[in-house]
């Protein structure tokens, strides 16, 4: 816990949170330039503006650059293995509802080996915020194409490209059920940090693809901050257009495209038909 604010005060009564209040004491090893380091800064800012104590936040995390985000924050921390942090999230939040939830993931740790937990989560749309660091390279492991690396991104752990069709996660997110789909930019930590707010705001399973460039692997994403730009139509509750405008996306569209309406997965526990001693009693030989 940050030594400013502790959680016993911020039950108490304490005054308004700034996004101070949800930094620890250990500072970010990530690499200079990494976009990460903004992404941080809009979470911190994001929770101060929804004003949820840092008691009653969780953020939850599987392996990669951006997963070290929980030891960075002053909240909850779980920090689990790789590709799994939905799945963890996803049952803490069905078991203590009262929580904020948020995941922090990166393009290889939840689009390849947690890509089967971000088609159910956006299915089951749990109300928590998945936020996705994409930079288009497993960057912690040295340079692999990851998911999302373009087909012909020539390097030398796969020289002339992985002749490979880009994972589109806003596509997948969309048909799979999610209730809110965005884009954020790290080089705009004020316009991420809005859309992250709206994002935990907004009820069921929401999702937020942030393009973090690596600075270190693929330098050429600092071009990113001419090409990104807001969209060009405003959000909609209509997945079929919605649908429309993700399939025409450059991939550099900032906002959020959806935010619908389907009604979260229920929450709260439920009385138990039977107690303990009478299911015991099922199974005895």
């Amino acid at each position: 816990m940050n030594d400013a604010v502790t959680m016993d005060e911020a039950a108490r009564g304490a005054p308004p949170l700034t996004h101070a209040a949800y930094k620890s004491s250990y500072k970010p090893i990530w690499c200079p330039g990494c976009g990460d380091f903004s992404v941080l800064s809009s979470v911190t800012k994001a929770l101060a503006k929804v004003a949820v104590p840092p008691h009653e936040v969780a953020v939850v995390s599987g392996i990669g650059c951006s997963s070290r985000i929980p030891a960075y924050t002053a909240c909850y921390g779980f920090h689990g293995v790789h590709g799994r942090s939905l799945a963890a999230a996803t049952g803490l939040k069905v078991a203590r509802p009262e929580l904020t939830v948020l995941v922090a993931s990166g393009d290889g740790d939840g689009y390849s080996i947690g890509g089967n937990h971000f088609l159910h989560a956006c299915r089951r749309n749990v109300d928590l915020t998945y936020l996705v660091m994409d930079n288009h390279v497993y960057g912690m492991t040295k340079g692999q194409p990851s998911p999302t690396t373009e087909p012909d991104w020539d390097s030398k752990l796969s020289p002339g490209g992985t002749g490979v069709r880009a994972f589109h996660p806003l596509v997948i997110a969309l048909a799979s059920g999610a209730n809110f789909v965005a884009r954020a930019f790290s080089g705009d930590p004020n316009g991420t940090a809005d859309i992250i707010a709206q994002a935990i705001r907004h009820p069921g399973f929401s999702f937020v693809e942030i393009l973090s460039p690596c600075v270190t692997f693929r330098p050429e994403q600092r071009e990113w901050k001419e090409r990104v730009h807001p969209a060009p139509v405003a959000v909609t509750d209509d997945p079929a257009r919605a649908a429309r405008r993700i399939m025409t996306d450059d991939g550099f569209n900032i906002g959020v495209l959806y935010a619908g309406n389907r009604v979260p997965y229920p929450l709260g526990r439920k009385e138990h038909a039977k107690s303990p001693a009478e299911l015991e009693e099922e199974f005895l030989l």
